[in-house]
């Protein structure tokens, strides 16, 4: 049994070989630079993880861990178009560094190779793994899409947040922890415990991220808080905030949203305060870590199994970085 950092070294050196050929250079090397740029890797070791947790790491899991990062890549090559974002991991976007169409034809080739990897999957299981990548890369498209819709919309609920997160976020989490599942030759009862715990960690990990921008000590943090708030983010704190503010501090919270005067962000965060939002957001983020530990409980597994994923869930939420 290998721990979440151990798993991540393995598959890190496994996956810095280049996945394109060298022509035409114009295509593939900005594939290169931005899978160069790092991350950390986190739905390719939980493959490993949902893996190991059922018994020996399957030769095939190394496709499929391939085949979600470089998935997870290609949604974030499109993702900062769509945001016009300038930096990924203080690095110049791939449409920064070369341009608009570049970005668009790498991202879709990165998305083809994840699939040539997944065609190397034994027969046994690769009709199962495929309609849960499938599903799971569909469900992401429609969360991105939500997310761009309510960016237009003033008057988003907390459940359809939720959603959208879910989609957006949690679901590869989930699917990386089933395929590994699968490849370990877990029972349907077992699988469906691993996706929900996947499920419910991912938003956990956005209610601590939602709550970090606003409250996280710069200094550990490694930023200004805020950054949400600048940019009039719906996140988990704003939505709650609208829903239980009385008449005067809702109004306020609006106003300061469409004027961005100076101040914007300590008279928020005061507001938030005065409604308790950062003592909700804890209470939430809580509430889907225990739902996450439940389903990981529930897994037929001996608990010594379990052990380096209970670590890992804990890790991701407590985390102030």
């Amino acid at each position: 049994m290998h721990s979440f950092k151990e798993l991540v070294e393995i598959f890190s050196e496994k996956f810095n070989a280049s996945h394109f050929p060298a022509q035409p250079a114009t295509l593939y090397e900005p594939g290169n630079y931005f899978l160069n740029i790092g991350g950390k890797r986190i739905r390719p070791a939980a493959c490993l993880m949902g893996n190991e947790l059922f018994g020996e790491i399957h030769p095939n899991a190394y496709d499929v861990a391939t085949a979600i990062e470089l998935f997870h890549n290609f949604t974030l090559m499109h993702d900062d178009i769509m945001d016009k974002a300038t930096l990924r991991r203080g690095q110049p976007t791939v449409h920064t560094k070369y341009n608009e169409s570049t970005a668009l034809l790498t991202g879709d080739v990165m998305m083809i190779v994840a699939y040539e990897y997944l065609a190397r999957l034994d027969k046994n299981f690769l009709p199962r793994i495929l309609q849960l990548f499938n599903k799971t890369a569909r469900e992401v498209c429609e969360g991105q899409q939500l997310d761009m819709d309510f960016e237009q919309r003033n008057n988003v609920s907390l459940t359809e947040y939720i959603r959208m997160i879910e989609l957006k976020t949690s679901v590869l989490l989930a699917a990386s922890l089933q395929t590994g599942a699968i490849l370990g030759g877990a029972s349907e009862g077992n699988c469906h415990h691993v996706y929900e715990f996947g499920r419910n960690l991912g938003i956990a990990f956005q209610v601590q991220d939602d709550y970090l921008d606003a409250f996280g000590d710069p200094e550990k943090f490694g930023k200004e808080p805020g950054g949400d708030i600048r940019q009039n983010k719906k996140t988990f704190l704003l939505l709650h905030a609208l829903e239980v503010a009385d008449t005067p501090r809702k109004e306020k919270l609006l106003r300061l949203m469409q004027e961005n005067p100076a101040g914007k962000v300590q008279q928020v965060l005061s507001i938030f305060r005065e409604c308790n939002v950062d003592e909700w957001a804890r209470n939430l983020k809580q509430q889907y870590l225990n739902q996450a530990h439940h389903h990981l409980e529930a897994v037929a597994v001996t608990s010594k199994r379990k052990i380096h994923l209970a670590q890992l869930a804990d890790f991701l939420v407590a985390r102030e970085h």
